[in-house]
């Protein structure tokens, strides 16, 4: 079985890729989702976290205070630095027991969709790397519309925090253009057939 990564910059449409892909029978770990649920009841991780960003890091009922986090780790690169140094090595033991659990049920090959990808390391345990491509300028305009409450400057904030485009284009092993000038379905047809075909060869 295959692990392929699949990624993409703010706005790229790769969790609507992800989905297509789902449809034919395609499994998919979503790694932000994941996350939330690893942080939220990994005991060793939650020390972790509380040991770092203070007893806030959750509230009075346990729960995880995702709002404070973000006001102290995210504007402070060294806070979010050990934000992702924490949290990324367990996210990466989760993923890998997932992919032994779809890997037992016979799949020829299943995807991780992360956003950074290569910024958290995460693309060393991948066999193939998927990357979902599409205009800056269309990004950011699919970013405001989605997400109303960011302003034009946070996305171009998020978007300077990743990987440049050209950069995931030159590590892609594939590239799915989603620039609204190429069809999303045949792209993914097409993927899915190159991929199994290449599982198959082993």
């Amino acid at each position: 079985m295959l692990t392929i990564g699949i990624t993409g910059g703010i706005g790229s449409g790769k969790s609507i890729v992800g989905r297509l892909f789902t449809v034919l029978g395609v499994p998919l770990y979503d790694s932000d989702s994941r996350a939330k649920e690893v942080m939220a009841h990994n005991l060793q991780l939650r020390q972790e976290l509380t040991e770092t960003f203070g007893a806030e890091t959750f509230d009075a009922e346990g729960r995880l205070d995702r709002a404070y986090l973000a006001r102290v780790a995210f504007p402070d690169p060294a806070q979010l630095a050990r934000l992702n140094a924490l949290v990324h090595p367990h996210v990466g033991r989760d993923f890998a027991d997932w992919a032994t659990a779809r890997h037992a049920e016979g799949h020829a090959y299943v995807l991780k969709e992360a956003a950074l990808l290569y910024e958290s390391g995460a693309y060393k345990q991948l066999d193939r790397i998927i990357t979902v491509f599409a205009p800056q300028t269309l990004r950011q305009q699919r970013v405001l519309l989605r997400d109303p409450h960011r302003s034009a400057q946070d996305v171009l904030t998020i978007i300077g925090k990743q990987l440049s485009e050209d950069e995931k284009l030159a590590r892609a092993d594939y590239v799915i253009y989603n620039d609204d000038e190429h069809l999303l379905i045949p792209q993914v047809l097409q993927l899915d057939a190159e991929v199994k075909a290449l599982s198959a060869t082993g």
